[in-house]
């Protein structure tokens, strides 16, 4: 299936992956009270995302360094981050919060930078579907 060597870009990813998101969910968790204030966004918002964020990186650590990579796991790690972009733009969107200018940027920022992870998971992962054919 999936060999060290192979897949080594895509565990770097994963990796990246895992650090940026337990990081984010740190600071969300704990900065949650004095994040709301300055991007308009509910405290309770902030939190749960950031609750949400810390096992997500947890598994997705665990993905990236599990031998062999299972493609299985990845697809649910890009699946993961896809529903996280969607519901950033639809939060932006719907009209439930009023960001405040470093809040839309904030939910913005963060969002296509999670998309920019899963497409490059995407890209490694088949990168090793190629290099096992």
């Amino acid at each position: 299936m999936f060999n060290t060597q192979s897949s080594s870009f895509l565990r770097r990813v994963l990796l990246a992956d895992a650090l940026t998101s337990f990081g984010t969910g740190l600071l969300l968790t704990l900065d949650a009270g004095f994040l709301a204030p300055l991007l308009g966004l509910p405290s309770a918002l902030l939190r749960a995302a950031g609750l949400i964020l810390l096992p997500f990186a947890a598994l997705v650590a665990y993905v990236g360094t599990r031998e062999p990579v299972s493609p299985h796991w990845v697809w649910a790690v890009i699946l993961g981050n896809a529903l996280w972009v969607i519901d950033s733009i639809a939060l932006l969107l719907s009209g439930w919060i009023t960001p405040t200018l470093a809040g839309m940027a904030f939910v913005a920022t963060q969002a296509l930078a999670v998309a920019v992870l899963a497409e490059l998971e995407y890209v490694g992962l088949r990168k090793n579907v190629a290099l096992a054919a």
